[in-house]
């Protein structure tokens, strides 16, 4: 499961009104949101995977979504573009293109900001795209994707907070969603976030040293063999059988 990580960029401007919520949120949390230009400017930076329908972008301080609800955008032209014939393409590629959008952000006014902002752009594209063959279990399940996609952590420690900010004793976790049938059946497969970010990055993976009984990433519990590459790679915490992504929510 490959992630993009989109790191936003605190610019104070003119515009900075619109930029910062309160003074004391800035100085409690360095909440400084990123301006549009330089959302647009930063996604540039990336726009042949912006372009990928499936390829995904986690932000891990996305506050009310700036660059996800731009990356969404930029996915769904080409969703639209390319499956403008069929409205059930259209459907299925637009779930796949907002399933692969991931956000953190420690406070929880901004992640209900992000995911509805997220819904909102999306719906307003179904609607428009697929007009009467709209239907409500599809969004039902985009409101789904969204509240296991978007949540509410610290992404430097990799814990869930609570209500005060403050890391719980649970990681993060994020689902991978595929359609590997390549029908209207979607995949969930859940990793941890942190041996997500472990993969290839720390040579210990490939020198033997992954511990048998450490409740970190390096645990051997979170990995597995790849039977075909026999390579190291992250072990999903709990898969689930495929299901048509109208149905998601009855997982």
């Amino acid at each position: 499961m490959r992630l993009i990580s989109l790191f936003g960029l605190c610019v104070w401007e003119i515009q900075v009104a619109k930029q910062v919520k309160t003074k004391q949120r800035v100085i409690d949390h360095g909440e400084v949101f990123t301006a549009e230009r330089e959302v647009k400017a930063m996604c540039d930076m990336v726009a042949s995977e912006c372009l990928r329908i499936d390829s995904r972008f986690l932000e891990p301080a996305c506050g009310e979504g700036n660059f996800l609800a731009e990356v969404l955008a930029r996915k769904l032209t080409v969703v639209r573009t390319k499956y403008k014939q069929s409205s059930y393409e259209l459907e299925r590629n637009s779930i796949l293109a907002i399933s692969s959008i991931y956000g953190i952000d420690i406070l929880s006014d901004n992640v209900s900001a992000c995911r509805e902002r997220l819904y909102q752009l999306w719906n307003t594209w179904y609607k428009g795209v697929c007009k009467d063959e709209s239907n409500d279990a599809t969004r039902a399940a985009v409101k789904y994707i969204l509240e296991k996609n978007i949540v509410c952590g610290n992404a430097l420690s990799m814990k869930l907070v609570d209500d005060t900010q403050k890391d719980t004793q649970a990681y993060i976790t994020f689902p991978e969603w595929t359609f590997p049938l390549n029908d209207a059946r979607i995949k969930r497969r859940d990793f941890r976030l942190d041996v997500l970010l472990q993969e290839n990055t720390d040579s210990a993976l490939y020198d033997g040293q992954i511990e048998l009984f450490s409740d970190d990433a390096m645990n051997a519990n979170n990995w597995m063999l790849d039977p075909v590459t026999r390579e190291i790679i992250p072990k999903p915490i709990r898969e689930y059988s495929p299901i048509h992504y109208r149905r998601i929510t009855n997982d």
